[in-house]
Protein backbone atom coordinates (compact mmCIF):
# COMPACT_ATOMS: atom_id res chain seq x y z
CA UNK A 1 0.00 0.00 0.00
CA UNK A 2 1.41 3.34 -0.91
CA UNK A 3 0.66 6.79 -2.23
CA UNK A 4 2.51 9.84 -3.43
CA UNK A 5 3.03 11.06 0.14
CA UNK A 6 4.61 7.86 1.47
CA UNK A 7 7.99 7.77 3.17
CA UNK A 8 10.96 7.55 0.79
CA UNK A 9 12.05 3.92 0.66
CA UNK A 10 15.21 4.21 -1.43
CA UNK A 11 16.15 2.66 -4.74
CA UNK A 12 15.05 -0.66 -6.22
CA UNK A 13 17.57 -2.47 -4.00
CA UNK A 14 16.06 -1.15 -0.77
CA UNK A 15 14.74 -3.60 1.79
CA UNK A 16 13.83 -3.03 5.43
CA UNK A 17 16.47 -5.55 6.47
CA UNK A 18 19.22 -3.78 4.53
CA UNK A 19 18.14 -0.44 5.97
CA UNK A 20 18.45 -1.83 9.51
CA UNK A 21 21.93 -3.21 8.77
CA UNK A 22 23.02 0.17 7.36
CA UNK A 23 21.68 2.01 10.43
CA UNK A 24 23.56 -0.35 12.77
CA UNK A 25 26.76 -0.14 10.70
CA UNK A 26 26.36 3.66 10.56
CA UNK A 27 26.64 3.69 14.36
CA UNK A 28 29.29 1.01 14.96
CA UNK A 29 31.81 2.00 12.25
CA UNK A 30 32.21 5.65 13.44
CA UNK A 31 32.69 4.42 17.02
CA UNK A 32 35.48 2.06 15.84
CA UNK A 33 37.15 4.75 13.74
CA UNK A 34 36.93 7.41 16.47
CA UNK A 35 38.37 4.98 19.02
CA UNK A 36 41.23 4.23 16.68
CA UNK A 37 41.76 7.92 16.03
CA UNK A 38 41.80 8.62 19.77
CA UNK A 39 44.62 6.07 20.19
CA UNK A 40 46.53 7.95 17.49
CA UNK A 41 45.92 11.30 19.20
CA UNK A 42 47.25 10.09 22.56
CA UNK A 43 50.32 8.57 20.86
CA UNK A 44 49.66 4.84 21.39
CA UNK A 45 49.51 4.25 17.63
CA UNK A 46 51.95 6.04 15.30
CA UNK A 47 50.60 7.97 12.30
CA UNK A 48 52.13 10.22 9.69
CA UNK A 49 49.13 12.57 9.96
CA UNK A 50 48.36 14.97 12.77
CA UNK A 51 45.37 17.07 13.73
CA UNK A 52 45.03 19.21 16.87
CA UNK A 53 43.17 17.41 19.64
CA UNK A 54 40.48 20.11 19.58
CA UNK A 55 39.85 19.54 15.90
CA UNK A 56 39.70 15.77 16.42
CA UNK A 57 37.23 16.09 19.28
CA UNK A 58 35.05 18.38 17.16
CA UNK A 59 35.14 15.82 14.32
CA UNK A 60 34.31 13.03 16.78
CA UNK A 61 31.41 15.00 18.26
CA UNK A 62 29.74 15.64 14.92
CA UNK A 63 30.28 12.08 13.74
CA UNK A 64 28.74 10.60 16.90
CA UNK A 65 25.83 13.05 16.66
CA UNK A 66 25.08 12.16 13.02
CA UNK A 67 25.53 8.45 13.74
CA UNK A 68 23.14 8.60 16.70
CA UNK A 69 20.46 10.42 14.69
CA UNK A 70 20.89 7.92 11.85
CA UNK A 71 20.51 5.01 14.26
CA UNK A 72 17.59 6.32 16.32
CA UNK A 73 15.48 7.89 13.56
CA UNK A 74 14.93 6.28 10.17
CA UNK A 75 15.07 8.69 7.25
CA UNK A 76 11.60 9.68 6.06
CA UNK A 77 12.27 11.49 2.79
CA UNK A 78 14.67 11.38 -0.16
CA UNK A 79 16.12 14.71 0.95
CA UNK A 80 16.68 13.36 4.48
CA UNK A 81 18.53 10.29 3.16
CA UNK A 82 20.69 12.44 0.86
CA UNK A 83 21.67 14.84 3.65
CA UNK A 84 22.70 11.97 5.92
CA UNK A 85 24.85 10.35 3.24
CA UNK A 86 26.50 13.67 2.43
CA UNK A 87 27.27 14.20 6.13
CA UNK A 88 28.84 10.74 6.40
CA UNK A 89 30.96 11.32 3.27
CA UNK A 90 32.25 14.67 4.54
CA UNK A 91 33.06 13.30 8.00
CA UNK A 92 34.79 10.21 6.55
CA UNK A 93 36.76 12.47 4.18
CA UNK A 94 38.03 14.62 7.06
CA UNK A 95 38.92 11.50 9.05
CA UNK A 96 40.89 9.86 6.22
CA UNK A 97 42.57 13.09 5.15
CA UNK A 98 43.67 14.39 8.55
CA UNK A 99 43.67 11.47 11.02
CA UNK A 100 44.68 8.10 9.53
CA UNK A 101 45.46 8.78 5.87
CA UNK A 102 44.18 7.05 2.76
CA UNK A 103 46.60 4.09 2.77
CA UNK A 104 45.10 2.56 5.89
CA UNK A 105 43.21 -0.72 6.43
CA UNK A 106 40.32 1.33 7.78
CA UNK A 107 39.85 2.97 4.38
CA UNK A 108 38.08 -0.24 3.44
CA UNK A 109 35.11 1.08 5.44
CA UNK A 110 34.43 3.43 2.53
CA UNK A 111 32.87 0.37 0.92
CA UNK A 112 30.05 0.71 3.46
CA UNK A 113 29.39 4.26 2.20
CA UNK A 114 29.26 3.08 -1.41
CA UNK A 115 26.86 0.26 -0.52
CA UNK A 116 24.62 2.62 1.48
CA UNK A 117 24.56 5.02 -1.48
CA UNK A 118 23.61 2.11 -3.74
CA UNK A 119 20.76 0.96 -1.48
CA UNK A 120 19.20 4.42 -1.19
CA UNK A 121 20.01 5.93 -4.61
CA UNK A 122 20.95 3.03 -6.89
CA UNK A 123 23.71 3.35 -9.47
CA UNK A 124 23.70 7.14 -9.26
CA UNK A 125 24.62 6.89 -5.57
CA UNK A 126 27.44 4.43 -6.36
CA UNK A 127 28.91 6.67 -9.07
CA UNK A 128 28.84 9.78 -6.87
CA UNK A 129 30.38 8.02 -3.86
CA UNK A 130 33.10 6.38 -5.99
CA UNK A 131 33.90 9.64 -7.77
CA UNK A 132 34.14 11.48 -4.46
CA UNK A 133 36.52 8.85 -3.05
CA UNK A 134 38.64 9.06 -6.20
CA UNK A 135 38.82 12.85 -5.86
CA UNK A 136 39.95 12.75 -2.24
CA UNK A 137 42.57 10.10 -3.08
CA UNK A 138 44.11 12.36 -5.74
CA UNK A 139 43.79 15.36 -3.44
CA UNK A 140 45.63 13.35 -0.78
CA UNK A 141 48.36 12.49 -3.28
CA UNK A 142 48.80 16.14 -4.30
CA UNK A 143 48.86 17.40 -0.72
CA UNK A 144 50.93 14.72 1.04
CA UNK A 145 53.23 13.61 -1.80
CA UNK A 146 55.55 16.53 -1.06
CA UNK A 147 56.11 15.09 2.42
CA UNK A 148 55.84 11.38 1.69
CA UNK A 149 56.64 10.61 -1.99
CA UNK A 150 55.89 6.89 -1.60
CA UNK A 151 52.31 7.59 -0.43
CA UNK A 152 51.12 8.04 -4.02
CA UNK A 153 51.44 4.34 -4.86
CA UNK A 154 49.80 3.32 -1.57
CA UNK A 155 46.94 5.75 -2.18
CA UNK A 156 46.32 4.40 -5.68
CA UNK A 157 46.45 0.82 -4.44
CA UNK A 158 43.92 1.65 -1.74
CA UNK A 159 41.65 3.34 -4.32
CA UNK A 160 41.69 0.29 -6.57
CA UNK A 161 41.12 -2.10 -3.65
CA UNK A 162 38.15 -0.14 -2.30
CA UNK A 163 36.47 0.31 -5.68
CA UNK A 164 36.94 -3.31 -6.73
CA UNK A 165 35.72 -4.59 -3.38
CA UNK A 166 32.65 -2.35 -3.55
CA UNK A 167 31.85 -3.47 -7.10
CA UNK A 168 32.25 -7.13 -6.13
CA UNK A 169 30.06 -6.76 -3.03
CA UNK A 170 27.30 -4.94 -4.94
CA UNK A 171 27.53 -7.47 -7.76
CA UNK A 172 27.13 -10.42 -5.40
CA UNK A 173 24.17 -8.74 -3.67
CA UNK A 174 22.46 -7.91 -6.96
CA UNK A 175 22.90 -11.46 -8.25
CA UNK A 176 21.40 -12.84 -5.05
CA UNK A 177 18.42 -10.49 -5.36
CA UNK A 178 17.84 -11.49 -8.97
CA UNK A 179 18.01 -15.14 -7.99
CA UNK A 180 15.49 -14.58 -5.21
CA UNK A 181 13.23 -12.55 -7.48
CA UNK A 182 13.40 -15.25 -10.14
CA UNK A 183 12.02 -17.73 -7.61
CA UNK A 184 9.01 -15.52 -6.92
CA UNK A 185 6.01 -16.61 -8.98
CA UNK A 186 4.82 -14.01 -11.48
CA UNK A 187 1.22 -14.60 -10.40
CA UNK A 188 2.11 -13.75 -6.79
CA UNK A 189 3.68 -10.44 -7.84
CA UNK A 190 0.68 -9.64 -10.02
CA UNK A 191 -1.69 -10.47 -7.17
CA UNK A 192 0.27 -8.19 -4.82
CA UNK A 193 0.17 -5.32 -7.32
CA UNK A 194 -3.55 -5.77 -7.77
CA UNK A 195 -4.10 -5.76 -4.02
CA UNK A 196 -2.07 -2.56 -3.65
CA UNK A 197 -4.09 -0.88 -6.40
CA UNK A 198 -7.39 -1.93 -4.84
CA UNK A 199 -6.43 -0.70 -1.36
CA UNK A 200 -5.22 2.65 -2.66
CA UNK A 201 -8.51 3.17 -4.46
CA UNK A 202 -10.73 2.31 -1.50
CA UNK A 203 -12.84 5.13 -0.11
CA UNK A 204 -12.14 4.00 3.46
CA UNK A 205 -8.95 5.16 5.15
CA UNK A 206 -6.55 2.29 5.83
CA UNK A 207 -3.52 2.52 8.10
CA UNK A 208 -1.09 -0.24 9.01
CA UNK A 209 1.21 0.05 12.03
CA UNK A 210 3.96 -2.05 13.54
CA UNK A 211 3.47 -3.65 16.94
CA UNK A 212 4.58 -0.42 18.63
CA UNK A 213 1.85 1.62 16.95
CA UNK A 214 4.20 3.34 14.48
CA UNK A 215 2.59 3.89 11.08
CA UNK A 216 4.27 2.00 8.27
CA UNK A 217 1.72 2.00 5.47
CA UNK A 218 -1.37 4.03 4.58
CA UNK A 219 -3.52 4.83 1.56
CA UNK A 220 -4.50 8.15 0.00
CA UNK A 221 -7.92 8.09 1.68
CA UNK A 222 -6.17 8.35 5.07
CA UNK A 223 -4.73 11.75 4.17
CA UNK A 224 -8.12 12.88 2.84
CA UNK A 225 -9.83 11.84 6.08
CA UNK A 226 -7.21 13.59 8.23
CA UNK A 227 -7.21 16.61 5.87
CA UNK A 228 -3.44 16.72 5.52
CA UNK A 229 -0.74 16.41 2.88
CA UNK A 230 1.98 15.68 5.43
CA UNK A 231 3.79 12.35 5.42
CA UNK A 232 2.46 10.30 8.36
CA UNK A 233 4.79 7.35 7.83
CA UNK A 234 6.96 6.69 10.86
CA UNK A 235 4.67 8.63 13.20
CA UNK A 236 2.86 7.11 16.16
CA UNK A 237 -0.81 6.43 15.69
CA UNK A 238 -1.75 8.40 18.84
CA UNK A 239 0.06 11.47 17.48
CA UNK A 240 -1.94 11.61 14.26
CA UNK A 241 -5.21 10.39 15.82
CA UNK A 242 -5.99 12.44 18.95
CA UNK A 243 -9.36 10.88 19.80
CA UNK A 244 -12.02 11.43 22.45
CA UNK A 245 -15.14 9.43 23.20
CA UNK A 246 -18.71 10.73 23.50
CA UNK A 247 -18.04 11.86 27.07
CA UNK A 248 -15.02 13.92 26.03
CA UNK A 249 -12.51 11.52 27.61
CA UNK A 250 -9.25 10.98 25.71
CA UNK A 251 -8.89 7.62 23.97
CA UNK A 252 -5.46 6.10 23.27
CA UNK A 253 -5.68 4.24 19.97
CA UNK A 254 -2.41 2.48 20.75
CA UNK A 255 -3.89 1.09 23.97
CA UNK A 256 -6.98 -0.06 22.07
CA UNK A 257 -4.73 -1.80 19.54
CA UNK A 258 -2.49 -3.54 22.04
CA UNK A 259 -5.49 -4.82 24.02
CA UNK A 260 -7.23 -6.18 20.91
CA UNK A 261 -7.04 -9.94 20.39
CA UNK A 262 -9.37 -9.95 17.41
CA UNK A 263 -11.19 -7.50 15.16
CA UNK A 264 -13.08 -4.71 16.98
CA UNK A 265 -15.19 -1.77 15.83
CA UNK A 266 -15.84 1.51 17.62
CA UNK A 267 -18.15 4.22 16.26
CA UNK A 268 -18.19 6.52 19.29
CA UNK A 269 -14.87 8.25 18.63
CA UNK A 270 -14.43 11.89 17.68
CA UNK A 271 -11.44 13.38 15.83
CA UNK A 272 -10.63 17.10 16.03
CA UNK A 273 -8.97 19.06 13.22
CA UNK A 274 -6.55 21.90 13.84
CA UNK A 275 -9.32 24.48 13.40
CA UNK A 276 -11.45 22.85 16.09
CA UNK A 277 -13.94 21.13 13.77
CA UNK A 278 -14.88 17.63 14.92
CA UNK A 279 -15.94 14.55 13.01
CA UNK A 280 -17.31 11.24 14.20
CA UNK A 281 -15.20 8.22 13.24
CA UNK A 282 -15.96 4.55 12.91
CA UNK A 283 -12.72 2.61 13.35
CA UNK A 284 -12.35 -1.12 12.77
CA UNK A 285 -9.01 -2.42 14.00
CA UNK A 286 -7.40 -5.82 14.18
CA UNK A 287 -3.98 -7.31 14.98
CA UNK A 288 -1.83 -8.57 12.09
CA UNK A 289 -0.31 -11.98 12.75
CA UNK A 290 2.44 -13.83 10.89
CA UNK A 291 2.38 -17.49 9.90
CA UNK A 292 3.63 -18.60 13.32
CA UNK A 293 0.87 -16.54 15.00
CA UNK A 294 3.34 -13.87 16.15
CA UNK A 295 1.87 -10.37 16.29
CA UNK A 296 3.48 -8.17 13.64
CA UNK A 297 1.36 -5.05 13.91
CA UNK A 298 -2.16 -3.70 13.45
CA UNK A 299 -4.51 -2.65 10.69
CA UNK A 300 -7.03 0.20 11.06
CA UNK A 301 -9.96 0.91 8.73
CA UNK A 302 -11.54 4.31 9.32
CA UNK A 303 -14.51 6.19 7.91
CA UNK A 304 -16.26 9.47 8.64
CA UNK A 305 -19.73 8.63 9.99
CA UNK A 306 -20.57 12.14 11.21
CA UNK A 307 -23.47 12.64 8.80
CA UNK A 308 -24.78 9.10 9.18
CA UNK A 309 -24.74 9.30 12.99
CA UNK A 310 -26.32 12.75 12.95
CA UNK A 311 -29.12 11.50 10.69
CA UNK A 312 -29.55 8.41 12.83
CA UNK A 313 -29.82 10.44 16.03
CA UNK A 314 -32.15 12.94 14.36
CA UNK A 315 -34.31 10.11 13.04
CA UNK A 316 -34.56 8.46 16.47
CA UNK A 317 -35.43 11.76 18.09
CA UNK A 318 -37.96 12.54 15.37
CA UNK A 319 -39.69 9.17 15.72
CA UNK A 320 -39.82 9.62 19.48
CA UNK A 321 -41.35 13.11 19.21
CA UNK A 322 -43.83 12.10 16.50
CA UNK A 323 -44.96 9.14 18.59
CA UNK A 324 -45.49 11.44 21.53
CA UNK A 325 -47.38 14.03 19.46
CA UNK A 326 -49.63 11.38 17.90
CA UNK A 327 -50.53 9.84 21.23
CA UNK A 328 -52.63 12.78 22.43
CA UNK A 329 -54.94 13.24 19.39
CA UNK A 330 -55.40 9.50 19.00
CA UNK A 331 -56.33 9.16 22.66
CA UNK A 332 -58.82 12.03 22.42
CA UNK A 333 -60.27 10.67 19.19
CA UNK A 334 -60.59 7.16 20.63
CA UNK A 335 -62.31 8.51 23.72
CA UNK A 336 -64.70 10.64 21.66
CA UNK A 337 -65.65 7.77 19.39
CA UNK A 338 -66.12 5.46 22.38
CA UNK A 339 -68.48 8.04 23.84
CA UNK A 340 -70.38 8.20 20.53
CA UNK A 341 -70.78 4.41 20.60
CA UNK A 342 -72.06 4.57 24.14
CA UNK A 343 -74.47 7.40 23.28
CA UNK A 344 -75.81 5.45 20.31
CA UNK A 345 -76.62 2.55 22.61
CA UNK A 346 -78.51 4.85 24.99
CA UNK A 347 -80.59 6.18 22.10
CA UNK A 348 -83.11 8.86 23.12
CA UNK A 349 -81.42 9.51 26.42
CA UNK A 350 -78.65 11.50 24.63
CA UNK A 351 -79.30 14.98 23.29
CA UNK A 352 -78.33 15.93 19.76
CA UNK A 353 -76.15 18.76 21.10
CA UNK A 354 -74.11 16.34 23.21
CA UNK A 355 -73.70 13.95 20.29
CA UNK A 356 -72.65 16.80 17.98
CA UNK A 357 -70.12 18.13 20.48
CA UNK A 358 -68.53 14.70 20.86
CA UNK A 359 -68.37 14.07 17.11
CA UNK A 360 -66.90 17.54 16.56
CA UNK A 361 -64.17 16.79 19.09
CA UNK A 362 -63.28 13.60 17.23
CA UNK A 363 -63.39 15.42 13.88
CA UNK A 364 -61.06 18.15 15.19
CA UNK A 365 -58.46 15.54 16.09
CA UNK A 366 -58.82 13.90 12.65
CA UNK A 367 -58.17 17.30 11.03
CA UNK A 368 -55.17 17.75 13.31
CA UNK A 369 -53.78 14.35 12.27
CA UNK A 370 -54.43 15.14 8.60
CA UNK A 371 -52.42 18.36 8.93
CA UNK A 372 -49.59 16.51 10.63
CA UNK A 373 -49.53 13.85 7.92
CA UNK A 374 -49.50 16.58 5.27
CA UNK A 375 -46.61 18.38 6.99
CA UNK A 376 -44.69 15.12 7.39
CA UNK A 377 -45.32 14.27 3.73
CA UNK A 378 -43.99 17.67 2.66
CA UNK A 379 -40.94 17.24 4.88
CA UNK A 380 -40.32 13.75 3.49
CA UNK A 381 -40.48 14.99 -0.11
CA UNK A 382 -38.05 17.78 0.67
CA UNK A 383 -35.61 15.45 2.44
CA UNK A 384 -35.68 12.96 -0.46
CA UNK A 385 -35.42 15.68 -3.09
CA UNK A 386 -38.71 14.80 -4.76
CA UNK A 387 -40.02 17.49 -7.14
CA UNK A 388 -36.97 19.66 -6.50
CA UNK A 389 -36.22 20.20 -10.19
CA UNK A 390 -36.12 23.96 -10.85
CA UNK A 391 -38.41 25.56 -13.41
CA UNK A 392 -38.95 29.10 -14.62
CA UNK A 393 -41.75 30.65 -12.53
CA UNK A 394 -43.43 33.96 -13.35
CA UNK A 395 -43.49 35.84 -10.05
CA UNK A 396 -46.55 37.98 -10.80
CA UNK A 397 -48.59 34.97 -11.88
CA UNK A 398 -47.49 33.02 -8.78
CA UNK A 399 -48.49 35.78 -6.36
CA UNK A 400 -51.90 36.24 -8.03
CA UNK A 401 -52.45 32.48 -7.74
CA UNK A 402 -51.61 32.57 -4.00
CA UNK A 403 -53.95 35.53 -3.52
CA UNK A 404 -56.87 33.85 -5.31
CA UNK A 405 -56.37 30.61 -3.40
CA UNK A 406 -56.55 32.14 0.10
CA UNK A 407 -58.91 35.08 -0.47
CA UNK A 408 -61.95 32.99 0.51
CA UNK A 409 -60.35 31.82 3.79
CA UNK A 410 -59.42 35.39 4.70
CA UNK A 411 -62.94 36.67 4.00
CA UNK A 412 -64.37 33.85 6.13
CA UNK A 413 -62.51 35.35 9.11
CA UNK A 414 -63.44 38.88 8.02
CA UNK A 415 -59.82 39.72 7.25
CA UNK A 416 -58.53 41.94 4.44
CA UNK A 417 -56.15 40.09 2.10
CA UNK A 418 -54.00 42.56 0.18
CA UNK A 419 -51.68 41.99 -2.78
CA UNK A 420 -48.80 44.44 -3.26
CA UNK A 421 -46.54 43.85 -6.28
CA UNK A 422 -43.84 46.09 -7.74
CA UNK A 423 -44.08 47.10 -11.38
CA UNK A 424 -41.25 44.91 -12.65
CA UNK A 425 -40.86 41.43 -11.16
CA UNK A 426 -39.62 38.95 -13.77
CA UNK A 427 -39.16 35.24 -13.06
CA UNK A 428 -37.28 32.94 -10.69
CA UNK A 429 -35.79 29.50 -11.28
CA UNK A 430 -36.88 27.22 -8.44
CA UNK A 431 -38.93 24.18 -7.51
CA UNK A 432 -42.56 25.27 -7.93
CA UNK A 433 -43.73 22.82 -5.27
CA UNK A 434 -41.25 24.06 -2.66
CA UNK A 435 -41.84 27.74 -3.41
CA UNK A 436 -45.64 27.44 -3.30
CA UNK A 437 -45.61 25.41 -0.07
CA UNK A 438 -43.25 27.90 1.56
CA UNK A 439 -45.59 30.81 0.72
CA UNK A 440 -48.65 28.76 1.71
CA UNK A 441 -47.10 28.12 5.11
CA UNK A 442 -46.67 31.85 5.79
CA UNK A 443 -50.17 32.74 4.49
CA UNK A 444 -52.02 30.01 6.42
CA UNK A 445 -50.15 30.94 9.62
CA UNK A 446 -51.10 34.59 9.15
CA UNK A 447 -54.78 33.70 8.62
CA UNK A 448 -54.74 31.34 11.58
CA UNK A 449 -53.16 33.74 14.08
CA UNK A 450 -54.84 36.98 12.93
CA UNK A 451 -58.21 37.71 14.54
CA UNK A 452 -58.82 41.11 12.94
CA UNK A 453 -57.10 43.46 10.54
CA UNK A 454 -55.28 42.49 7.36
CA UNK A 455 -52.75 40.24 5.69
CA UNK A 456 -50.52 41.56 2.91
CA UNK A 457 -48.78 39.47 0.27
CA UNK A 458 -46.03 41.35 -1.52
CA UNK A 459 -43.20 40.83 -3.98
CA UNK A 460 -40.61 43.49 -4.68
CA UNK A 461 -37.74 43.27 -7.13
CA UNK A 462 -34.59 45.31 -6.54
CA UNK A 463 -31.10 44.94 -8.00
CA UNK A 464 -31.88 41.53 -9.49
CA UNK A 465 -33.30 40.09 -6.27
CA UNK A 466 -36.99 39.58 -5.48
CA UNK A 467 -38.25 39.67 -1.90
CA UNK A 468 -41.33 37.57 -1.10
CA UNK A 469 -43.09 38.93 2.00
CA UNK A 470 -46.16 38.06 4.08
CA UNK A 471 -47.22 40.62 6.69
CA UNK A 472 -50.11 40.37 9.16
CA UNK A 473 -51.67 42.23 12.08
CA UNK A 474 -52.03 39.09 14.18
CA UNK A 475 -51.10 38.12 17.73
CA UNK A 476 -47.35 38.31 17.06
CA UNK A 477 -44.56 36.27 18.61
CA UNK A 478 -42.97 37.00 21.97
CA UNK A 479 -39.20 37.49 22.16
CA UNK A 480 -38.80 34.30 24.20
CA UNK A 481 -40.58 32.28 21.49
CA UNK A 482 -38.76 33.83 18.54
CA UNK A 483 -35.66 31.71 19.14
CA UNK A 484 -37.67 28.47 19.08
CA UNK A 485 -40.33 28.81 16.39
CA UNK A 486 -38.32 26.83 13.80
CA UNK A 487 -37.93 23.83 16.10
CA UNK A 488 -40.01 20.79 15.22
CA UNK A 489 -43.26 20.39 17.19
CA UNK A 490 -42.67 23.63 19.06
CA UNK A 491 -45.80 25.59 19.96
CA UNK A 492 -45.97 28.73 22.05
CA UNK A 493 -47.55 28.58 25.48
CA UNK A 494 -49.66 31.63 24.55
CA UNK A 495 -53.30 30.60 25.09
CA UNK A 496 -54.26 32.18 21.76
CA UNK A 497 -51.81 29.86 20.02
CA UNK A 498 -53.09 26.86 21.93
CA UNK A 499 -56.64 27.63 20.80
CA UNK A 500 -55.64 26.78 17.20
CA UNK A 501 -55.00 23.27 15.90
CA UNK A 502 -51.43 23.72 14.70
CA UNK A 503 -49.03 20.77 14.66
CA UNK A 504 -45.87 22.71 15.44
CA UNK A 505 -44.29 21.43 12.23
CA UNK A 506 -45.16 24.28 9.84
CA UNK A 507 -42.17 26.57 10.35
CA UNK A 508 -39.83 23.60 10.81
CA UNK A 509 -40.89 22.37 7.36
CA UNK A 510 -40.63 25.94 6.01
CA UNK A 511 -37.02 26.13 7.20
CA UNK A 512 -36.20 22.88 5.39
CA UNK A 513 -37.87 24.13 2.21
CA UNK A 514 -35.98 27.43 2.32
CA UNK A 515 -32.68 25.56 2.51
CA UNK A 516 -33.71 23.47 -0.49
CA UNK A 517 -34.44 26.71 -2.37
CA UNK A 518 -31.08 28.16 -1.39
CA UNK A 519 -32.45 30.99 0.72
CA UNK A 520 -33.03 31.91 4.37
CA UNK A 521 -36.22 32.88 6.17
CA UNK A 522 -36.13 36.21 7.96
CA UNK A 523 -38.83 37.72 10.14
CA UNK A 524 -39.77 40.47 12.54
CA UNK A 525 -42.54 40.23 15.09
CA UNK A 526 -43.96 42.09 18.04
CA UNK A 527 -46.44 40.65 20.49
CA UNK A 528 -50.02 41.90 19.77
CA UNK A 529 -48.79 43.89 16.74
CA UNK A 530 -48.34 41.20 14.12
CA UNK A 531 -45.50 39.47 12.24
CA UNK A 532 -43.68 39.80 8.93
CA UNK A 533 -41.94 36.86 7.25
CA UNK A 534 -39.85 37.14 4.09
CA UNK A 535 -37.18 35.48 1.96
CA UNK A 536 -35.23 36.43 -1.18
CA UNK A 537 -34.44 34.74 -4.49
CA UNK A 538 -32.41 35.89 -7.51
CA UNK A 539 -34.40 37.02 -10.54
CA UNK A 540 -33.83 35.37 -13.90
CA UNK A 541 -33.74 38.14 -16.51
Amino acid sequence: MYNKHKMYKGGPNYTAKRARVIRIAGLIIPIILISYGLLIEIGLIPSGRSIPIGGFLMLAFWWILVASIQFLYASRTRYDSAMRLIAYHLLATAYLFYVIGIPSPFAIFWIALIIASYVYFGRTGVYLSAIWFTLIVFADILFWAQFYPTFASYDLATLVAVLLSAIATIGIGTAHMRKTTAKTPTSETLQHDRMVTIINNLADAIISTDRHGVIRLYNAASLNLLDTNADINGRKVDDILPLVDQDGAKVSMLRELTEARSAHTRDDLEYSFADGEQIRLEITYSPIRSGNDAQEGFILIMRDVTKAKSLEEERDEFISVVSHELRTPITIMEGSLSNVQLMMKKGSKVTKATMTETVDAAHEQVVYLAKMVNDLSTLSRAERGIADAPELIDIRQLMHSMYDTYLKQAKAKKLHLNLDLSTTLGSVSASRLYLEELLQNFITNSIKYTQEGSITLSAEQKDGVVTFLVKDTGIGISKSDQQKIFQKFYRSEDYRTRETSGTGLGLYVAKKLSHKLGTNIEFTSRLNHGSTFWFKLPVIK
